[in-house]
């Protein structure tokens, strides 16, 4: 199934998205066919990149990286999130619908440059990189890279 785009900016954002992963990346990012996606890695980290439409003529691009699935969600934990939150230049540490640990950056897609995408990027898959043992450690849950293999 192709990507569907929700409009013409849509698409010309994510081609120029895609084009810069590859010159900085290169066989490392994995791209899906059937969405504006693509994936790395690192060390015990994996970040998923999408662009998703804003508005009618403009793209956001998300970086998100689960870190943990499976932690009690516990106030010590949430604390302990937070205020880690408070220390990042780039991006926060949030819970999805099934409670489940992330770190994600968004950036603006129409001017984002090839310096831009690589600091959000690296950010994330670094914070995670970095929490997912401590967090596994104190409140436990799983890794998300190993409930990927």
């Amino acid at each position: 199934m192709p990507i569907q785009f929700q409009h013409e900016a849509h698409q010309k954002i994510y081609e120029k998205i895609a084009q810069l992963a590859r010159e900085i990346w290169g066989e490392m990012a994995r791209f899906r066919e059937d969405a504006p996606v693509f994936l790395l890695d690192m060390g015990s980290a994996f970040v998923r990149v999408a662009v998703f439409p804003w508005g009618d003529d403009d793209a956001f691009v998300n970086a998100r990286s689960w870190v943990i699935c499976g932690a009690e969600i516990k106030p010590d934990l949430m604390h302990f999130l937070l205020r880690k939150n408070d220390d990042f230049r780039f991006g926060a540490f949030g819970l999805d619908k099934d409670d489940d640990i992330f770190f994600e950056h968004s950036i603006v897609g129409s001017t984002c440059d090839k310096l831009e995408l690589k600091a959000c990027v690296m950010a994330v898959l670094a914070t995670a990189d970095r929490f997912d043992d401590e967090i596994q450690q104190r409140w436990g849950g799983t890794r998300a890279v190993d409930r990927t293999k």
